[in-house]
């Protein structure tokens, strides 16, 4: 078995990562939908994966702080979310069961996001690699996997979407096997330390309104994450047609990704936040106001401001803590922003998508302009590469 390259090792992880995350965020709403459940209790189903993910990521991700223990780590939480994904299939629609396969497949599968996002950002603290150049390549099967689930659920029904999401982590569980050309290892001077407290970070209120202001961006992609696919559906636009939609808004963030460092080296990181915050203030208006395709397409290049650049700022912002620091702030922002806040947003939106339709999405433009009202304070600068 050829032994990969830092690079070639984590740009495969988030490749096969992705591709299930594909499958999943856009069409697992859609395939609760097809087992009876109503929009609110599918609203309630994934709000409760968020919150599953806020849980472990608070409880389990920060435990992890010794870099030599993230790579094993993914691949026994790998191969435990494919179990629990495969248990979807003998809940027969209970919404109880749907609750518990839920539970275990978020507990597993969430933590896979902040613990390669920490190998990545080892890596490139060490210049090993290029952060924005490995993370396209998960945004390249998050394409793959949204379009070719798309087509799938076209041909052969909604089932498609759990085994494509299966096929998915076998791949991510078969390139996580293989050991990297080098090996990270927690530096001299840190191996002793205790570990960082998450609840300390708390206490600190510059990292409270940089979580509060990453939270109301990433948030307001709640509705486009759990409701888009079957609104668009009601509105009688097809799946595979709903797949390109996704994949063409990711093209965006593959595109930003890509030239990321280019960019925006010399942007600070409060300019990155406002114009990601803006970008979601036209988006969710577009979206509350069309089902035009072609309009829909043009809003859909947002992404790429309103997830990629907000992503790529919030990890400039982790990079330029201290190195003790940065599982536990990745840690926290994939538990709070991502995880506790999308959930709550998730449930709402449910309950809202029931009452007004597409009408929930002028909620998700209002948490737009209440980031613009948030100013961050920037950690000093450090000679890192993002």
């Amino acid at each position: 078995m050829l032994t990969p390259s830092p690079f070639g090792w984590i740009s495969q992880y988030f490749f096969g990562f992705f591709f299930a995350y594909g499958v999943y965020l856009p069409f697992w709403g859609l395939w609760f939908s097809e087992q009876g459940v109503s929009a609110s209790e599918i609203g309630l189903l994934i709000g409760i994966g968020f919150a599953t993910r806020c849980v472990t990521n608070l409880v389990l991700t920060p435990r992890l702080h010794k870099v030599e223990h993230l790579m094993p780590a993914l691949r026994i939480l790998t191969f435990a979310a494919l179990i629990f994904c495969a248990l979807h299939f003998f809940t027969g629609g209970n919404f109880w069961l749907l609750a518990l396969a839920t539970v275990g497949f978020n507990a597993c599968f969430g933590p896979g996001i902040p613990l390669s996002d920490a190998v990545a950002n080892s890596y490139s603290k060490l210049n090993l690699m290029d952060y924005g150049r490995s993370r396209l390549w998960g945004s390249v099967a998050f394409i793959v996997g949204s379009t070719v689930v798309g087509y799938l659920v076209n041909g052969f029904g909604s089932d498609m979407v759990v085994y494509t999401a299966m096929a998915g982590l076998v791949c991510t569980f078969l390139f996580s096997l293989r050991t990297p050309s080098i090996a990270l290892q927690t530096q001299v001077e840190n191996h002793h330390r205790p570990r960082p407290k998450v609840l300390e970070l708390l206490k600190q209120w510059p990292v409270v309104k940089f979580l509060l202001l990453v939270a109301l961006i990433q948030g307001s992609h709640a509705a486009y994450y759990s409701f888009s696919a079957i609104h668009w559906k009601a509105s009688g636009i097809s799946e595979s047609v709903i797949g390109y939609l996704w994949s063409f808004s990711v093209v965006s963030e593959v595109i930003l990704f890509a030239f990321s460092g280019r960019l925006f080296a010399g942007w600070s990181l409060r300019t990155m936040f406002l114009l990601a915050s803006v970008a979601s203030i036209v988006r969710w208006s577009g979206l509350a106001l069309t089902n035009d395709i072609w309009l829909l397409a043009l809003l859909q290049t947002l992404h790429g401001l309103t997830f990629a650049l907000a992503h790529y700022a919030t990890i400039r912002y982790i990079q330029q803590a201290d190195d003790r620091h940065m599982v536990p702030l990745q840690a926290l922002y994939n538990a709070i922003p991502l995880g506790a806040f999308v959930a709550i947003m998730t449930a709402i939106s449910g309950w809202g998508y029931e009452y007004w339709g597409g009408g929930i999405f002028w909620i998700m433009a209002a948490m737009g302009l209440m980031a613009l009202l948030i100013k961050l304070d920037e950690p000093q600068p450090r000679d890192v590469r993002a």
